[in-house]
């Protein structure tokens, strides 16, 4: 597996999933949430509204992952996963974790062979962004082997100089 930075915007991206760092409500909000849905058009949001019509009422859990149309977006899907909020007085990189996991896993239903992350819980949810990166970076590692010939790329889409270097630095480790 093939892991890439490329820095920017991830709504700009090609990929055949992209992730959304979203909230459990699937029903849009800021940051990347909500890019991913104003640029991704209405068809998201109607996708996320059936998912809560049907097998999600109460929403999707922090850190399962789950699969919509991409709408407008380059890509052919979007997979949403809801990180945790970050807190010194709980450890909750776990749940972090496996918010990557459960995304390479639901590319791997698709078919996807390509997927791009943004840097999931490292905005409003407070996670530094060193050690999200960390995780980021040593959990798709650990996945490469469950995922081989299953997802050829992996793309980290950090946002701003310090994510791009802190995700440089891990991929180089």
């Amino acid at each position: 597996m093939e892991i890439l930075i490329r820095p920017g915007d991830l709504t700009t991206q090609t990929a055949d999933a992209i992730v959304n760092a979203a909230n459990s409500g699937l029903l849009g909000g800021g940051g990347v949430d909500g890019a991913i849905h104003r640029v991704g058009g209405p068809d998201i949001l109607a996708a996320c509204r059936a998912l809560r019509e049907s097998s999600l009422p109460d929403g999707l859990p922090a850190g399962r992952a789950v699969a919509t149309t991409a709408g407008r977006l380059r890509a052919r899907w979007v997979i949403h996963t809801v990180g945790p909020v970050h807190s010194r007085r709980e450890d909750r990189s776990a749940t972090l974790a496996s918010c990557y996991r459960e995304s390479l896993r639901v590319a791997v239903e698709l078919g996807a062979r390509s997927i791009a992350f943004p840097a999931i819980s490292a905005g409003i949810y407070g996670w530094p962004m060193d050690d999200a990166a960390r995780i980021a970076v040593q959990t798709v590692r650990e996945m490469a082997e469950e995922v081989a010939g299953q997802v050829d790329t992996v793309v980290f889409v950090p946002f701003g100089v310090g994510a791009e270097q802190a995700f440089r630095r891990c991929v180089r480790e």
